[in-house]
């Protein structure tokens, strides 16, 4: 703004600080009231006002033969130029009134952006010490000036003295009277209109060169701009009008280019909705908001401030459009608010948006029609197929669909809450209530132990999205879709506990009465060990399920099989007593089966087979960590002891035919005894247990070591001293060397006879020496 000092401009009661002057030949036309201007030559003599406070510098000048000129600068608390003003008026007849009508062009320019504290200064010593003066003071000129503008001072409750001269105004009296406003005001206000007129129109729809091109296409981003500050101007113009001059025909002039610019908007905002509908999609939008959420304008005068090219230049050409077209139909939707056309704007979105996401939940597999009573009347292996399907659609439709709505919502429709909060609601409602209505229905199904695992990822679905969920359906009119997420899960919850009930009680009742040939694994413990194996995969979801559901049990579980009290890994937590119980259940399941085994030995092969396969699956499996080390320590030493048990039942006679101590003088005729009673103990057992079956190799070579070891140094000693050619009579009774032994045994376990009676593979009795 140029800064005049000469002989033409005629100046009053100056006081220090910085002048303003305009002269006529320096004036600039304003655009709907107010323009944006340079000011450093003003600037370089202000100091900056303090924080949160706005300077508003203004000066009129008078010059008899040209009328006068205001000047305006708004200025922020660091010194960065807000706005401003310069003006040409015919109404001031002196310097006094010049200064007066800057002030109060400063004082409407506070009023319309909504600065809550300002400080007006003016280098006119006479308006400061009159509006310091008495309020019921005579202000001539000046007063009967400001009086009918005393309104937008009753927003500013203080007076602040700076280091230049400043004012600030007291509320009016409540017994004043606003008049229908001031000439100047009025004159601020048609040229809204005029200029609004002159940008709406060129911009009808009518025009055929309008309905082709787009407003907000690149090219046109400068008019965009212009249009929708046209539409700010014409707001305050029609306000300002239906206040003061209800009847004037300049406000049914407005209303008119209001609503060509509403039906100009519409089509611009449907065409932007729909044209940008690969760049909108919800997967775009969250992916953009989580990327780049700088881009984001905040609201229609960062749209017309937009400085963010240097910013995006690393940023995807998918995401610039994206943030382009967000910000250009949230500058629409603030236009056609605060216009009153809320509901249209409303609608057309509302519109576009509910067919996309109905669409890419269709596509994900959603199915609005499924009904519980199909879903109880269908085949398991379908409901199953449903149910995968589910699985994977809830990710998408959470973390993609429904949060990419809710940012889009919450970005387009800022300005109102009410209507981000409507227009979420009636896109996504529908659709997440069948969709978080799925497990509800399915855990309402009669359901067995079979069908655990897919009920529990059922739950671990909307368990791990309920923060999610939570956070994106917050609102009050979406507390259904909350509440349907909840009762599924608690459906689900209940499900779970019945099927582990149910799975308890199929285990107490199994009553298959057939031995497993050879004390190998019975099908009870494979399908129990495996059934509780794949639950413990899923112990952090269990854990919240059965968190407050205690165990009944007629009395408590052995501290034995529950570890050390005194230890860290003892078994304490809801669900490892749980799995630990239903082991126990098992394990007692299989005591009675191993009753049926009529030879004694291999019952306890049986049970060492199984209680060590058991072992061997909770290593295996999660369940360790469930169990820990002193469940395993415990359960091994059990297995010790079985088979320590069918070592002394099973090989008892073999043992028993040799002699206590072979090195001693024994009698050819109790040596021959003692050889006949080995050979006959030993290819007993051998036959009878060659059918037998240790499956573990670990156990099965511990087994086979043991064995050797109480057996084999014994007969090896009595062999040695009584094995050789002092027993060359007329018939040897020596069939097997050691090594025979060692050989013969190695065979043993591998269920090689198939049956518990059968024969061996091999034909005892081929040792070294055989009888005659």
């Amino acid at each position: 703004m140029p800064h005049t000092r000469g002989k033409d401009c005629t100046r009053h009661h100056r006081t220090s600080g910085a002048a303003f002057s305009l002269c006529p030949t320096h004036v600039r036309p304003i655009i709907f009231g107010v323009v944006m201007i340079q000011a450093d030559s003003l600037l370089s003599y202000l100091a900056s006002p303090p924080s949160g406070t706005v300077a508003i510098s203004v000066d009129g000048a008078f010059v008899q033969s040209h009328g006068a000129g205001i000047g305006v600068v708004a200025r922020d608390s660091a010194g960065r130029v807000l706005g401003g003003l310069a003006q040409h008026s015919a109404a001031p007849s002196s310097s006094v009134s010049a200064e007066a009508t800057a002030v109060l062009a400063g004082l409407h320019l506070a009023c319309e952006q909504g600065w809550p504290m300002v400080i007006i200064q003016t280098d006119s010593a006479q308006i400061v010490n009159r509006l310091r003066s008495d309020p019921e003071s005579d202000l001539s000129e000046l007063r009967s000036m400001l009086d009918p503008h005393m309104r937008i001072l009753s927003a500013h409750p203080c007076f602040h003295k700076g280091k230049m001269r400043s004012i600030f105004m007291k509320s009016p009296s409540p017994t004043r009277t606003t008049p229908s406003g001031s000439p100047f005001t009025l004159s601020l206000m048609e040229e809204n209109i005029e200029a609004a007129e002159t940008c709406i129109t060129k911009w009808d729809s009518n025009a055929s060169y309008c309905n082709l091109a787009s407003l907000f296409s690149e090219p046109n981003r400068e008019e965009a701009k212009q249009y929708l500050s046209s539409i700010k101007g014409l707001q305050k113009a029609m306000q300002y009008l239906a206040s003061h001059q209800s009847t004037s025909h300049q406000l049914l002039r407005a209303q008119t280019l209001m609503q060509t610019a509403m039906k100009r908007l519409r089509r611009e905002f449907n065409q932007i909705l729909k044209s940008s509908r690969n760049c909108l999609d919800p997967e775009s939008v969250s992916t953009h908001s989580s990327s780049t959420p700088s881009l984001s304008r905040s609201s229609f005068s960062d749209f017309e401030e937009d400085d963010s090219d240097n910013d995006t230049e690393s940023i995807p050409e998918v995401d610039r459009v994206s943030s382009a077209a967000m910000a250009d139909l949230r500058a629409i939707a603030e236009a056609m608010i605060s216009a009153g056309y809320g509901k249209e704007c409303f609608k057309l979105y509302k519109t576009v948006r509910k067919s996309i996401i109905d669409q890419a939940l269709y596509n994900l597999g959603v199915d609005k029609a499924l009904s519980f009573q199909q879903i109880q009347k269908m085949e398991w292996e379908t409901l199953e197929a449903k149910i995968k399907n589910w699985l994977n659609a809830v990710k998408v439709a959470v973390r993609t669909l429904f949060y990419g709505e809710r940012i889009l919502c919450d970005k387009v429709f800022a300005i109102s809450s009410a209507i981000r909060e409507s227009c979420f609601t009636d896109i996504t409602k529908e659709g997440a209530l069948h969709l978080f209505g799925f497990p509800e229905n399915v855990a309402k199904c009669k359901n067995t132990p079979e069908k655990m695992f897919r009920i529990l990822d059922l739950y671990e679905a909307v368990s791990d999205l309920w923060p999610e969920i939570e956070s994106i359906f917050s609102f009050e009119s979406t507390s259904t879709v909350r509440s349907t997420a909840v009762n599924s899960l608690v459906r689900l919850g209940d499900a779970v506990r019945t099927m582990l009930t149910d799975f308890e009680t199929a285990i107490q009742k199994d009553s298959s009465k057939t031995r497993v040939p050879g004390g190998g694994i019975h099908p009870l413990t494979r399908y129990v060990m495996n059934y509780i194996s794949f639950l413990a995969d899923y112990s952090r979801v269990l854990s919240d399920i059965v968190a407050d559901w205690p165990l009944s049990v007629p009395s408590p579980l052995p501290e034995s099989y529950l570890g050390s009290p005194n230890k860290e890994e003892s078994i304490c937590s809801p669900i490892s007593v749980r799995l630990a119980w239903l082991i126990l259940v098992m394990l007692c399941k299989l005591d009675g089966k191993a009753e049926m085994y009529r030879d004694v030995a291999l019952s306890y092969l049986f049970l060492a087979n199984n209680l060590e396969y058991v072992i061997s699956k909770v290593r295996q499996s999660n369940l360790k960590l469930l169990l820990g080390d002193d469940w395993v320590t415990n359960h091994e030493q059990k297995v010790r002891k079985y088979a320590s048990n069918y070592e002394r039942i099973g090989w008892s006679k073999v043992i028993a035919s040799l002699p206590e101590n072979p090195t001693a003088e024994i009698q050819v005729d109790q040596v021959m005894d003692h050889f006949r009673n080995f050979n006959s103990a030993f290819e007993e057992a051998y036959k009878k247990q060659s059918s037998w079956v240790v499956p573990d190799p670990k156990l099965r070579d511990e087994i086979k070591i043991s064995f050797a070891r109480r057996i084999g140094p014994v007969y090896k000693e009595f062999f040695d001293n009584y094995g050789g050619v002092q027993l060359q009579v007329t018939e040897s009774f020596v069939k097997y060397t050691p090594d025979d032994l060692g050989n013969y045994c190695s065979d043993l376990f591998f269920g090689s006879a198939g049956s518990g009676s059968g024969s061996g593979s091999k034909s005892v009795g081929g040792g070294a020496r055989t009888s005659r």
